[in-house]
């Protein structure tokens, strides 16, 4: 039997969508009509590719000549209809998908356009045949193109058990030898750069963009794919497709912010090992310090190839508000990802140091950070080769990816004014409608209206419906009003935490690819008097500021950078209250001691839960850990104290340490969060609960009521 002929079409379509409202007519369950030449008679077996134009492919199929149109050029427009034979599960997916939108697409028959002429059958139709001896049987793999990456062939049903590679961790730490790379670790794109000769440059990715997604997906092989080719799977495989991890690394899963949001992602988030927030993918879990390694470690590779030498070395950015959790698992991370990370420094630090590295300014900045899943502002006193930061703010879960929310919101409010029915779809049709919003959102950034068109997104009583609507830059405005005033709401809270003045502002410097949107430079203009600097790249500048760092750090360069703790770090109390211990906006780094005492008789074990936040009940704040202080001297309760040290490094990460008072001695301690906050919480208010029972004797007949009433 000879093999099938390769044949490759590509389409002049920029995303599948597009593909399925422009090209739909032409597929159904049966097989695709395509306009092409060469023509190969029928009963030619032809492996077909059908791309777009951004390369992604939409088809990935085995098929066979049925009949051919236009053979006679006098007959007709010269096409074929090819039948399917073997499809890969991601096109039985998106035939799954036409046929639930277009009714023709469920019939095994390929469809015939108007306007080509009639079909031919005839095997003699096309000059020299090249058809197989026999056709082969649908147990028998058929060849598959090398380059694909899509998906193993199958024949109808389901492709079986995915199974997911396992992660594989470095051996031993990496060197720390070499060269040291900046990386700005984006909740939607990441970037890469080195300082050569002086000069900071990014380095590209292997596909030679200037950024890379943020993205993880897993393909209907089982092969991990990273960057732009797993953002090319967003559309037909959204659930095995992991995007805006960075708003959920280091926090625990049963927190009451990822159970707020874990809904909003097409992917499944379980719970981890430890109890912190995960990825499932397939048959495996995956740690989101794991996903973020499969980047950064994309990353390293890329830059290698450029760069022309191992790396191992890296300074990598965080959002100032990212928390102590947040901060550690960056660092795991970029210990998976076979780096030592020499620094974790804030983005708007690293911004700054982009914006004014060896201009010898004098002046103070704000850095306007408003990424595709962050945004933070930091104030910064620029003087020379230091860049102190005097205070900062933010909000883990406010960006890019909350306006396109909010026009999918509005597309939704659009299709049941229009339809009078509930806009209901599976994670496909909505990952297509996030897509659609996303590029219109952008379009809108340029032009005053953007069209947007989602073909067959959902089927209602065995009915197709589109949604197409057309959203107008003041729309758009009017939309995203709540989360620019959100931005600006942290702009003044920060300028008031050191009691400064809009005027002792010297420039704002915007960044972050959403801080691009007309709506958010017309706000800023507004709220600060004057037109945001311009002279720091939106994508690039965080990741340039941390190359630059890392050279500094090479060539021991006297770059002084002082950053601040960005929420107060203290204790949860009996009651579910919070006690800070060092205060927010404290200069770093920082070190200041809690002394607590045992409350029984012999107590040999003490223990003290720490949290991260603003708010003064420990439920509303963060949970880092427990702190379990063993092998204390006994005696009687309240003779035995601990002083323990709170320490934050510059780069904002906490360290603890214990000394027993009494005798001096270090105190055997471990920090871990084996328990979950839930059960934290629970603890402190049960504690509170014994604590009133034990006073209640104290406070009977009236001179326990009035011990009640004035405490």
């Amino acid at each position: 039997m000879a093999d099938p002929i390769k044949l490759v079409v590509k389409l002049p379509f920029k995303t599948e969508s597009e593909f399925l409202g422009r090209y739909g007519g032409n597929v159904s369950k049966g097989g695709i009509y395509l306009r092409t030449r060469p023509l190969h008679p029928p009963g030619t077996f032809i492996t077909l590719d059908v791309k777009i134009e951004t390369g992604a492919v939409v088809i990935h199929a085995t098929c066979e000549v049925q009949w051919v149109t236009g053979a006679n050029p006098a007959a007709g427009a010269p096409g074929m209809g090819l039948k399917f034979i073997v499809v890969d599960p991601a096109t039985q997916r998106l035939l799954d998908t036409i046929s639930v939108a277009m009714p023709h697409a469920r019939s095994l028959e390929i469809p015939l356009p108007k306007g080509v002429g009639e079909r031919d059958t005839s095997p003699t139709a096309v000059p020299k045949p090249v058809r197989p001896s026999a056709p082969p049987p649908p147990s028998q793999a058929l060849p598959t193109l090398p380059s694909m990456e899509r998906g193993a062939l199958h024949v109808g049903g389901d492709a079986g058990q995915l199974t997911a590679p396992a992660f594989e961790a470095p051996a031993e730490a990496p060197p720390q030898t070499g060269p040291i790379i900046g990386i700005d670790l984006g909740t939607t794109y990441s970037c890469a750069a080195f300082v050569r000769d002086g000069k900071p440059q990014v380095l590209p990715s292997r596909e030679g963009h200037r950024t890379v997604p943020s993205i993880i997906a897993l393909s209907t092989r089982g092969k991990l794919l990273i960057g732009h080719p797993a953002k090319g799977q967003m559309l037909t495989n959204p659930k095995l497709t992991v995007w805006g991890a960075k708003r959920l690394v280091g926090r625990a899963f049963d927190s009451p912010v990822v159970q707020q949001i874990k809904g909003r992602f097409s992917y499944e988030i379980c719970a981890g090992e430890n109890g912190e927030a995960a990825v499932r993918l397939a048959d495996k879990v995956f740690s989101l310090q794991q996903i973020s390694a499969l980047v950064l470690r994309e990353l390293k590779e890329s830059c290698e190839a450029k760069l022309g030498e191992s790396v191992h070395r890296a300074v990598i950015t965080v959002p100032a508000y990212y928390n102590d959790n947040q901060r550690q698992a960056v660092r795991e991370a970029g210990r998976l990802a076979g780096l030592h990370v020499e620094r974790i420094v804030n983005e708007p630090t690293a911004a700054a140091l982009a914006y004014g590295y060896g201009r010898q300014f004098n002046k103070r900045v704000l850095v306007y950070d408003l990424g595709g899943g962050t945004f933070d502002a930091s104030i910064l006193e620029l003087n020379d080769t230091v860049y102190e930061v005097v205070s900062t703010g933010g909000d883990t879960f406010l960006g890019g990816i909350d306006f396109d929310d909010a026009v999918v919101k509005w597309l939704s409010e659009q299709f049941e004014k229009t339809h009078g029915k509930k806009f209901v779809t599976d994670r496909v049709g909505l990952q297509r409608v996030f897509d659609a919003a996303e590029r219109a959102k952008i379009a809108l950034s340029d032009q005053l209206t953007a069209r947007i068109h989602v073909p067959f997104v959902t089927m209602i009583d065995n009915k197709p419906y589109d949604i197409d609507a057309t959203l107008s830059r003041d729309q758009l405005v009017e939309l995203v009003r709540p989360l620019v005033e959100r931005t600006i709401a942290v702009c003044a809270e920060v300028l008031n935490a050191r009691k400064l003045r809009l005027s002792d502002i010297s420039e704002v410097l915007l960044v972050g690819g959403q801080s691009r949107a007309p709506v958010v430079r017309d706000y800023v203009e507004a709220f600060f008097g004057r037109p945001p600097a311009k002279s720091v790249h939106p994508d690039e500048a965080v990741a340039t500021g941390a190359a630059l760092l890392a050279n500094a750090l090479t060539i021991k360069e006297g770059i002084v950078l002082i950053d601040v703790l960005p929420m107060s770090i203290g204790v949860g109390l009996p009651g579910g209250r919070f006690k800070p211990v060092l205060e927010r906006n404290t200069a770093l780094p920082a070190t200041k001691q809690y002394t607590l005492s045992t409350t029984r008789d012999e107590q040999h074990e003490l223990e003290v839960n720490v949290f991260q936040g603003e708010d003064a009940l420990a439920a509303r704040s963060e949970y880092l850990g427990t702190l379990k202080l063993g092998n204390l001297p006994l005696g009687p309760k309240g003779s035995v104290k601990v002083a323990v040290s709170f320490e934050v490094t510059a780069e904002g990460v906490l360290k603890l340490r214990a000394r027993e008072e009494t005798t001096g001695r270090q105190v055997e301690a471990s920090f871990g969060t084996q328990a979950t906050p839930a059960e934290v919480r629970a603890r402190l208010e049960e504690e509170a609960a014994v604590a009133a029972a034990a006073l209640a004797p104290q406070r009977s007949g009236f001179l326990g009521w009035l011990k009640g009433l004035f405490g």
